[in-house]
């Protein structure tokens, strides 16, 4: 007879949040499947599992009426559904990510954007990427692809955090309700001002694509849908840049091979690897099964450690450190199944093919005076919140 998995009541989310790579190592090598009670959730860290969690959605749904994520967006959002239901909203705003419109849309807006952002930076200074250059130009190239061009950099960061914060609060405190709450309210007021503009003059935008569609989907789920793409699409590419940008740095023989080669779609990869912008994910267990000979009981809710899985050892040679010519890196970073992340070609060109030799073109010699003074932050996604660089 199978049992449940070991329960652990010593791992807090303030260890999660702070530095849970010692933690996912550990848990890699003796508890790869765990129950973890400041979770409430069974924690899976091997990236066998956490691949067939999120290619089997018959057992594991993503309809988890444990988060708090409905309570945050105020709406059923596409990121709790299954099947048809999900593939209907998600396919709703897939125009606006076609391969044709981003090369041919989106990209000459994010190459303004980023030369625009990136000639306001002042040489010779040390400056806090995150909230010079990192956070806006996600917020904005965001903002043009959405069809929220009136919405400025701060509001999109503000809305974004503030439904991320929502969405985990697992301890359901009433403050990070009350400011989802307000986001929700401004954010719905601005597309309500925008529907007669997009209907008028339609575009490739997300927003524009869902309002014009033959058979439209629901408006509320048009603005959840609008939602879910900013909770998720600017800490994603931000985290990203600023991550590679601290691996690259820190690493001057690699940054050096980048340069001569022109490799940063590889340093990309190397970086969402290294540190997962989104770091955990959620599944509803629909059914009584078994991961490693552990019973896993209808109603459990599992938490796939996309951060853990993207260093596993059975995968990863030195998976802890920053290697951007690995000889494989098939790693798990943007999700895979039916909710592999939409925006994952954007980010790529963005960060990978726009921002990065941009940056480094303009300040070659750019260096971190301190790494101390970078702070790291984050479970369910993670990046620098402080990333401070000399710009030279």
């Amino acid at each position: 007879m199978t049992t449940l998995a070991p329960l652990d009541e010593t791992i807090t989310l303030d260890q999660l949040d702070r530095d849970p790579y010692p933690i996912y190592r550990r848990l890699r090598a003796e508890a790869p499947v765990l129950r973890v009670k400041a979770a409430g959730r069974t924690l899976l860290t091997k990236a066998e599992d956490t691949k067939y969690v999120k290619d089997t959605p018959e057992i594991f749904s993503s309809d988890d009426p444990n988060t708090p994520m409905k309570r945050a967006f105020q709406a059923h959002t596409l990121m709790r559904k299954d099947g048809e239901a999900h593939k209907r909203e998600r396919m709703a705003m897939a125009p606006a990510f076609a391969p044709k419109v981003i090369m041919n849309d989106w990209m000459p807006r994010y190459q303004q954007i980023a030369e625009e952002y990136v000639a306001r930076l002042p040489r010779g200074e040390v400056v806090d990427l995150f909230p010079a250059l990192s956070g806006p130009y996600a917020a904005r190239g965001l903002a043009v692809l959405l069809g929220l061009d009136e919405a400025t950099d701060d509001q999109m960061q503000h809305w974004s955090q503030a439904l991320i914060n929502g969405a985990g609060n697992f301890g359901w405190k009433d403050e990070p309700f009350a400011i989802s709450d307000q986001a929700n309210t401004e954010m719905n007021a601005l597309m309500d001002s925008l529907q007669d503009r997009h209907r008028a003059d339609p575009n490739n935008s997300a927003l524009s694509v869902m309002l014009n569609a033959d058979d439209p989907i629901e408006m509320s789920q048009i603005y959840s849908n609008i939602k879910i793409a900013i909770g998720g699409g600017i800490n994603e590419p931000r985290d990203a840049l600023n991550t590679i940008i601290y691996g690259l740095l820190t690493n001057p023989d690699q940054m050096e091979e980048v340069k001569r080669n022109a490799d940063w779609d590889k340093s990309f990869e190397e970086g969402v690897r290294w540190v997962a912008p989104i770091q955990a994910s959620a599944r509803l267990v629909l059914e009584d099964t078994e991961i490693r000979g552990y019973h896993i009981p209808k109603g459990d809710t599992v938490m796939t450690i996309q951060a853990s899985a993207c260093r596993d050892e059975d995968l990863y040679e030195n998976g802890e450190d920053f290697i951007v010519y690995r000889d494989k890196n098939q790693h798990q970073a943007f999700g895979n199944g039916p909710h592999f992340c939409q925006g994952t070609h954007v980010a790529r060109r963005a960060v990978g093919q726009v921002m990065l030799p941009l940056l480094f073109d303009r300040f070659p010699n750019m260096s971190i005076p301190d790494t101390d003074d970078v702070i790291w932050r984050g479970f369910g996604f993670r990046g620098p919140v402080q990333i401070p660089v000399l710009l030279n």
